[in-house]
């Protein structure tokens, strides 16, 4: 079954009345978890970017928190979710600027972690991938803001070094 076009979607919910819209949007949120958390974002916290970040920074801090240290596979494994969570919060706010603010958190974190050289080896690459995903974004923003963040990247990648 093919779904319908987001104009085709928009021309019909322009006619819907408020209350079956509310029903949509809540039956919607019952369905799927994403679904809930980004309209908990649209309501609740899309009016204050700089304390979503702030949540969004401290349950990443509890993620690592939770990283076990031993085991090289676990180790791989949390961080790939831990990213996983980092990029569903980065999709909510659809911000270049919390995007790259939010990568670069993540991976400063990494290396701030403490971990030993051969598992900072096995991570190499995807700290890698993260900062040149980083460079490619900070292209469209403003002058100041590519210096600024450019300058973070370098710090990174000497520590990556």
């Amino acid at each position: 079954m093919k779904s319908a076009s987001i104009p085709e979607i928009k021309k019909v919910l322009s006619v819907l009345e408020s209350n079956e819209l509310i029903e949509l949007c809540l039956r919607m949120a019952k369905y799927k978890k994403d679904n809930k958390e980004l309209l908990n974002y649209l309501l609740f916290e899309a009016s204050d970017e700089h304390l979503f970040q702030k949540k969004v920074k401290q349950e990443l801090d509890e993620l690592f928190d939770e990283l076990a240290q031993s085991n090289h596979y676990l180790i791989k494994k949390g961080i790939r979710k831990i990213l996983k969570t980092t990029n569903k919060h980065i999709k909510y706010t659809a911000s270049k600027t919390f995007e790259v603010d939010m990568l670069l958190y993540f991976c400063s974190k990494i290396l701030d972690k403490g971990f030993s050289s051969s598992t900072l080896s096995l991570l190499a690459t995807l700290l890698e991938s993260q900062l040149k995903k980083i460079e490619k974004i900070i292209t469209v923003l403003h002058e100041d803001l590519q210096y600024d963040y450019q300058l973070e990247i370098e710090k990174l990648k000497s520590k990556l070094k």
